[in-house]
């Protein structure tokens, strides 16, 4: 399943992603794969906030802390990887990757490609593009039940 959406304003990218952090309601894993300032966090502060993060936490990149971790609603949290600095999968497992992967978390992560090589598997694969106008156009594709199920509930 794909759905591709087009975004021309920040305010737009985020709201895009509260629209999809509502209708998250058990873990799931997100990858979002795009070019530098191509708005993946931009789309992650929105996303925080509908799942029920509170405004108290900014929502930041993750560029230098690698893993930033929010309190959620519905019993959830938030796990907001930056894989851009790693050089090995083998370095995931110094940065506590095992410890966040749980029956509680909802695991964003920029940067995907060394966890699509080890084999882990995403629910969701959002890729991030630019347009001659730089308009941000956003691709959605599902892998498995979850995955689809939360389009099916953020497209209908």
């Amino acid at each position: 399943m794909t759905h591709r959406i087009i975004t021309q304003t920040d305010a737009q990218t985020r709201d895009l992603g509260f629209r999809m952090g509502q209708a998250i309601t058990r873990p799931v894993s997100i990858a979002l794969t795009g070019d530098l300032g191509c708005g993946k966090t931009t789309f992650v502060k929105g996303l925080a906030r509908g799942l029920g993060v509170d405004r108290r936490y900014p929502v930041t990149s993750p560029s230098f802390t690698l893993i930033n971790e929010y309190p959620a609603a519905r019993g959830l949290r938030l796990c907001h990887l930056d894989l851009y600095r790693l050089a090995s999968v083998e370095e995931l497992a110094h940065i506590g990757f095992d410890d966040i992967a749980g029956t509680d978390a909802v695991i964003v992560v920029e940067w995907p490609a060394l966890l699509k090589d080890d084999r882990f598997a995403f629910d969701l694969d959002l890729v991030f593009e630019f347009d001659p106008e730089y308009h941000r156009i956003i691709s959605f594709f599902a892998y498995g039940q979850t995955g689809a199920n939360m389009l099916s509930t953020i497209f209908s």
